[in-house]
């Protein structure tokens, strides 16, 4: 398999103290151009993203700043990237309308491609149910599943068309997507396929990605509404937040292993942490102007963005308490 050529750049320290927080801001610049849509931070410390420009996905060591490249194949634009069970890399290409498979030990590729009655997808997010199946969104009206056992692809039409983008897992093995054009939630029944639409209360809110805290409440992203929207499937109830500021526009949300949920808003150029307990917002200003971060990942003590703007990656690191 070839690679590109490795180049190092030695991480751009930006310290920005949160007294509140505990946490400190580094970025991380990768290269010009390459546009940095989503990241995954893996187990062994590296940081996967992926170089949607380049039609690869880059490889990050955030303790020299150093990253690497690995082409993807021909026509590749990859979107999402995230790790699974077995600790590879799983990307949704849209270039290539195909789920994509990196190796963490060789880096070897491969390549799982859509149906041909499901062409040009616009894939977006991706990730691993119960049973390790990766269900993935497609923005163009379908969702899907693919068996790593097996390497079957299956697919799926959205009940509502067009805009299925984020996905999300909760700690029961349930996935539920979200519509950013149908303005919904959805839950995927896993063995069926099948899918139940909820209507979150704010019409036209623009549901653009999901995350699931260890409770199972998902939280929601509106991107059209500037707020941050949470369902519990327990009682089958909803609550949601206006983001500070002017002219909020959430985009990424994921929630860390404290429960507490992490926004990227692209109307003040922030990243903005939720507190569910006292229902208070706190912002981070990022360094770099027009960040544009439309992925956030974490491991413990870290939340990872991508600035897809700005061509870095970026590393809030909180306070062990």
């Amino acid at each position: 398999m070839q690679r590109c050529l490795i180049v190092t750049i030695l991480a751009l320290l930006i310290f920005v103290p949160m007294a509140q927080a505990k946490s400190e801001i580094t970025e991380f610049p990768v290269q010009s151009g390459s546009h940095p849509h989503d990241v995954a931070p893996a187990p062994d410390g590296t940081v996967w993203f992926t170089a949607q420009f380049l039609g690869a996905l880059g490889r990050l060591d955030p303790e020299t700043g150093e990253f690497h490249h690995i082409p993807l194949g021909r026509g590749s634009q990859p979107h999402g990237v995230i790790v699974g069970p077995d600790d590879a890399a799983w990307v949704t290409d849209g270039g290539q309308n195909a789920i994509v498979r990196v190796d963490p030990e060789t880096e070897a590729v491969e390549v799982f491609p859509l149906p041909d009655d499901a062409s040009n997808a616009n894939l977006n997010t991706a990730t691993f149910d119960g049973n390790g199946i990766l269900w993935f969104t497609g923005q163009n009206g379908i969702y899907g599943r693919v068996d790593p056992e097996t390497g079957e692809v299956e697919v799926f039409d959205a009940p509502r068309g067009r805009g299925p983008y984020g996905i999300a897992t909760t700690p029961d093995g349930d996935v539920y997507y979200a519509s950013l054009a149908g303005s919904h939630i959805a839950k995927i029944d896993i063995e069926t396929g099948e899918v139940t639409v909820i209507e979150p209360p704010t019409p036209n809110q623009g549901a653009r990605r999901i995350w699931s805290d260890s409770e199972g409440r998902l939280w929601v992203s509106e991107w059209n509404a500037g707020q941050l929207g949470m369902y519990d499937p327990a009682d089958e109830s909803w609550q949601e937040w206006r983001l500070p500021g002017d002219n909020p526009m959430p985009y990424a949300v994921y929630v860390d292993e404290r429960d507490d949920v992490w926004l990227s808003d692209f109307g003040n150029n922030s990243l903005v942490r939720f507190d569910p307990e006292t229902e208070t917002f706190e912002t981070y200003a990022i360094p770099n102007a027009g960040a544009a971060v439309r992925q956030i990942l974490g491991r413990e003590g870290e939340v990872w963005g991508a600035e897809s703007g700005a061509d870095s990656l970026i590393l809030v690191a909180l306070e062990v308490e």
